[in-house]
């Protein structure tokens, strides 16, 4: 399976020059390609391919005046501009014909230069390499200082750069791991669990453990409220509005870093001490047009769970997930007595048929790990896990590690 590796990168001024002319270069190709597609679909004509494309876009703009400065950045990176219009495209398509699965998607819109995220790919036909001292070395923009945190598995096949909205640089490596490898380098174990995802506790665990929930944004509220009025008394488009601005970024930038620790850290643990985990497929979605809206987006229950997923895909452990109309909060774990629904004030109750009392979110954990039937799953044969994409975020230097280590 591919895994993604992002480690904090640190260009000096030239070089940040050099990323920021390729930034703007690829979305120019970007933006030329979606307008020429939009062009011949209003002219009633086939869409250009993308070998067309990339020789009126690139070869025979570059020779003209108004595009000259194409060639001052790598020409790999304007290739993959254009294979990200023909990946948006294609899966625009499949939206429409109903092939791709999730929510529908509409087509490519034009990119604009104030975004505040923005990316380049290098492939491997770019030439890029890292040297002895651990720098990442790119064509165009030279050896770039890179922060490591751990030594990749094995080699890269491309490298995204990337700038977030902070203002920070990352580069993101994509790697191929062997999940048989993987599978044997995790401790053997036979226990399961079965968890249950709340806003009291972040997760109550069948066997009573119970985990609190940081609230990383509750905590930068003052910070964040601070610094947002102070962006709001700045002039629009002036500098020191961006300098505001960039101050708001770093607040949220904090604490999305520090929700991925914690996410990485509980779910890394939880693989390797169970052999099977069992969850709920939590309606977040519903849950976030609720008033308890911002502490259900503080949580991040959707990265917790697709961080176990491909885990436990990695890792050859099995993670079930249950229905969300299962009454786990309703039914007695002990003797199996359907109780009825119960306000959410109500964190403990006792059973009218057998007269145990139990913990809310205790009792709808064991109800979890009943529902998957994980006793059989996890002491059986072993589930060959299914192909899973690479993660969008890996842990890595996304924030400021003590020491570096060689690459």
């Amino acid at each position: 399976m591919q895994l993604r590796y992002a480690f904090r990168l640190y260009p000096d001024p030239d070089q940040q020059r050099a990323l920021a002319k390729a930034f703007g270069c690829a979305r120019v190709v970007f933006n030329d390609a979606v307008r020429a597609r939009e062009d011949a679909h209003k002219a009633q004509q086939p869409f250009p391919k993308i070998g067309e494309l990339s020789t009126r876009l690139i070869t025979q703009a570059k020779q003209t005046t108004s595009r000259s400065w194409l060639g001052e950045v790598s020409a790999v990176v304007l290739q993959q501009s254009l294979r990200d219009v023909e990946t948006a495209y294609r899966n625009f398509f499949a939206s429409l014909k109903g092939t791709r699965k999730g929510p529908k998607i509409g087509p490519p819109r034009f990119k604009s230069r104030k975004e505040a995220r923005q990316s380049i790919r290098f492939t491997a036909n770019a030439r890029w390499h890292l040297t002895d001292s651990g720098r990442l070395n790119l064509p165009k923009i030279g050896p770039v200082k890179v922060k490591w945190s751990r030594t990749l598995p094995a080699t890269p096949a491309s490298v995204t750069v990337i700038k977030d909205a902070a203002g920070r640089f990352f580069a993101s490596f994509v790697i191929d791991t062997d999940p048989a490898a993987d599978a044997a380098r995790m401790p053997g174990s036979d226990q399961t669990v079965g968890i249950d995802l709340g806003l009291t506790h972040f997760a109550v665990l069948s066997d009573g453990t119970k985990i609190d929930s940081p609230r990383f944004l509750r905590r930068a509220e003052t910070k964040l409220k601070k610094a947002q009025r102070e962006l709001s008394r700045k002039q629009k488009g002036s500098k020191n509005r961006e300098k505001a601005r960039l101050k708001v970024a770093r607040v949220y930038a904090q604490v999305t870093d520090a929700r991925r620790e914690f996410h990485h850290q509980l779910s890394t643990q939880l693989i390797s001490e169970n052999q099977g985990i069992a969850v709920e497929d939590l309606a977040v979605k519903g849950l976030a047009r609720t008033n308890l809206a911002k502490s259900v987006h503080d949580a991040g229950w959707s990265q917790f769970v697709h961080m176990l997923e491909y885990k436990a895909a990695r890792y050859g452990r099995t993670l079930v997930k249950i229905g969300r109309f299962t009454p786990t909060s309703q039914v007695c774990s002990q003797c199996g007595a359907k109780d009825g629904p119960k306000p959410l004030h109500i964190r403990t109750w006792t059973c009218a048929a057998c007269g145990a009392v139990h913990d809310r979110d205790h009792n709808a954990a064991k109800n979890v790990k009943t529902a998957a039937g994980l006793a059989v799953t996890a002491c059986g044969a072993q589930v060959r896990p299914g192909l899973v994409p690479a993660p969008r975020d890996e842990a890595g230097s996304h924030g400021f590690p003590p020491e570096p280590r060689a690459a």
